[in-house]
């Protein structure tokens, strides 16, 4: 994370805390050694005033979790829009996530079950049974090239 400034950093983590530890009540390390590896994805809005974070993507190279690139730990960090956008096809999480894969030939993805319908949407097929992971059903996924 060396190439973002202190208050992206702070912003960052803010969201992921909100997010996973205080919305899903997941109690897991989210320093977890591969942010300083990463490509992090920021949005931003700000037409009334300073900018603030609306979604938040990391992207990891091939070889840090999977073979492949891998993208986790995405965020929208807009509360009152969290779970509607990612659902829709014209949410801002689509957006966010088709401009991070643009890069990749082939992506890895390891989702909670209940975002499985959504990434298929984007052309990722499930890679796995469903398991377990800081009690939430999770499934891997993989976007093959076009």
């Amino acid at each position: 994370m060396a190439q973002l400034a202190a208050e992206e950093l702070y912003a960052v983590l803010a969201a992921r805390q909100q997010v996973f530890a205080v919305e899903q009540h997941c109690a897991f390390l989210d320093a977890d050694g591969h942010d300083a590896h990463a490509w992090h994805l920021l949005g931003w809005i700000g037409d009334r005033g300073p900018p603030s974070l609306a979604a938040y993507l990391r992207v990891l190279d091939p070889g840090r979790k999977f073979a492949e690139p891998s993208i986790g730990a995405g965020a929208d960090a807009r509360a009152a829009s969290r779970h509607r956008d990612w659902a829709r096809a014209d949410g801002g999480g689509d957006r966010a996530h088709a401009r991070s894969l643009a890069p990749a030939a082939r992506s890895a993805s390891r989702r909670s079950s209940s975002l499985e319908t959504f990434y298929k949407t984007l052309g990722f097929r499930t890679a796995s049974s469903p398991y377990i992971e800081d009690d939430i059903p999770h499934v891997d996924m993989l976007l093959e090239a076009a």
